[in-house]
């Protein structure tokens, strides 16, 4: 298990909290999370620690919101996103360490923009995502920054928000993407070596962190203001962001 401080601790363990405030419906934290977790551990480390615990997360999700899930979403994104988690694969042996802290701190950007866009430009978004073709192109980028970050968060943020589905629907739906894309990663990640016993170790004493997450998301699903909780999830992701660029 990794040696950390206790300011790394606490690191993680709010990281964990993010991770199960992103799977009660709080998706902005999962940027968060990734970004946090990258700063203890070396960026490539963290993407291997970060996984079980969403899977974990993923469960509780999928148990609590399973009958709002929109079942037609995940059809049309499923396939794509596969074939992401396929590329992100191939193209991770192929980032040093040193440039992959960065790397993910640019994936982070583009989707907090993409994000932004959404959010400003509602009317465009919703007619995008109506056309047909758009859940491949999205559904692959999906994909590839969930296979190199644990950052697709995003992305299906954007085609659930744009799809207006109603707020347990969105929850519901994603929850159950991200619980068979992450089932996906594990012999990806396994092969690549970023699954190990001392990371596994680490989730096991956080998953008491994740857990209190998820039951704080669904209590303040119901009693804050999303909106304001989203905008100050993207303003501390853009920081996070940024740090990893420059270091």
């Amino acid at each position: 298990m990794p040696d950390l401080t206790s300011t790394q601790w606490l690191l993680a363990v709010i990281a964990a909290l993010c991770i199960g405030l992103t799977k009660a419906g709080f998706g902005g934290m999962g940027m968060v999370a990734v970004l946090v977790m990258a700063q203890i551990l070396p960026a490539r480390a963290s993407t291997g620690v970060i996984l079980p615990m969403l899977i974990v997360a993923d469960i509780f999700a999928v148990t609590a919101f399973r009958k709002f899930t929109v079942w037609s979403h995940l059809v049309r994104m499923l396939p794509p996103a596969l074939l992401g988690i396929v590329t992100g694969f191939f193209l991770m042996p192929c980032i040093s360490d040193e440039n992959f802290g960065p790397i993910i701190g640019w994936i982070t950007l583009a989707l907090l923009a993409l994000m932004v866009l959404q959010k400003v430009t509602r009317p465009i978004a919703a007619s995008v995502v109506e056309h047909p073709g758009i859940a491949w192109p999205l559904g692959w980028l999906a994909g590839v920054t969930t296979m190199l970050a644990n950052a697709a968060g995003a992305v299906m943020t954007i085609y659930l928000l744009a799809a207006r589905l109603p707020k347990y629907e969105f929850v519901g739906t994603a929850a159950w993407f991200f619980f068979l894309i992450n089932v996906a990663k594990i012999p990806f990640s396994a092969a690549l070596g970023l699954i190990k016993p001392d990371s596994l170790l680490l989730n096991l004493l956080l998953v008491p962190a994740l857990i209190a997450g998820i039951f704080l998301g669904r209590w303040l699903l119901g009693k804050i203001n999303q909106t304001v909780f989203e905008w100050l999830m993207i303003a501390f992701s853009l920081l996070g962001a940024l740090r990893l660029i420059v270091k």
